[in-house]
């Protein structure tokens, strides 16, 4: 049967896909929309299968924050051009108002949620079908705390998030941390949240080094332990030293503030 453009503008708006695939639906389903919605539902699936193994490592990354709540995730594509895509981050910040909403507790419990008789993954599954490409919710992460911040860095591909334990915290000195944690990566909070693992690798790498530079065998845990305080002035969060004015550690800039960092995360697509 023959479909009109009013019709297909109305499908398209209803599930977003390109308007060649909203007539091919249409007309298969004999102009009744439920159907049209189930057969383009039902191509992304099998586009979703038939890209399973393809890898997805480009995407959008966004963050928000509320209150003492904040949530920052990744949806990711296959290509640079779908990522920058107006629907793509559309999505990718829906999903993020759903975890804003709901607040999960795991990436999985986040694909699982339900809106409009939807869930998450069934929305990405879909959105696969449309730009035929292969879509994954990869990343999904949160804090709380009695204030929170976020930041996201221009382009989409970093974003990250801190907890503070005092409410209504200086807004231009957390909002600073948040970025701080972009710029310099840390691997924790403090040296006493640093991972037994990690602390285990970087003594051995110091005692390996001191080996090679030809230094006694009975000062090598000596000299080990002191490149391992290094590491914790590098590495962690409140040792660092911020990177607005490179001179003061973060410890002592939230000291002076009366706020107190309990927690962060950091999620990116970019090589590093």
């Amino acid at each position: 049967m023959a479909v009109t453009l009013a019709e297909i503008s109305k499908l398209r708006n209803m599930t977003g896909a390109g308007m060649m695939d909203c007539k091919n639906a249409l007309t298969e389903a004999n102009g009744d929309f439920e159907k049209a919605v189930e057969l383009i539902r039902k191509r992304g699936q099998a586009i979703a299968a038939k890209r399973s193994d393809r890898e997805a490592s480009e995407g959008c990354v966004l963050a928000k924050a509320e209150g003492n709540f904040a949530a920052v995730l990744a949806l990711k594509c296959e290509t640079d051009f779908v990522a920058k895509n107006e629907d793509f981050i559309a999505l990718t910040k829906y999903i993020l108002d759903i975890a804003m909403t709901d607040k999960p507790k795991t990436l999985e419990e986040l694909k699982a949620t339900v809106r409009e008789d939807r869930t998450v993954a069934d929305m990405i599954t879909e959105r696969s079908g449309i730009t035929g490409e292969k879509m994954e919710l990869d990343y999904y992460e949160y804090v709380n705390g009695g204030t929170t911040t976020a930041y996201i860095h221009p382009g989409n591909k970093l974003a990250t998030i801190v907890a503070f334990k005092e409410e209504n915290a200086d807004y231009e000195t957390i909002h600073g941390v948040a970025m701080q944690v972009a710029a310099m990566n840390p691997v924790s909070l403090d040296r006493d949240s640093v991972p037994a693992k990690i602390i285990e690798t970087e003594l051995e790498i110091g005692r390996e080094k001191a080996r090679q530079e030809g230094k006694p065998e009975n000062m090598l845990d000596k000299i080990a332990q002191g490149r391992l305080n290094k590491f914790f002035q590098e590495s962690t969060l409140l040792e660092q030293t911020y990177i607005m004015d490179n001179k003061t550690p973060i410890k002592d800039l939230l000291k002076a503030k009366g706020i107190t960092a309990t927690d962060f995360k950091r999620v990116t697509l970019n090589e590093e």
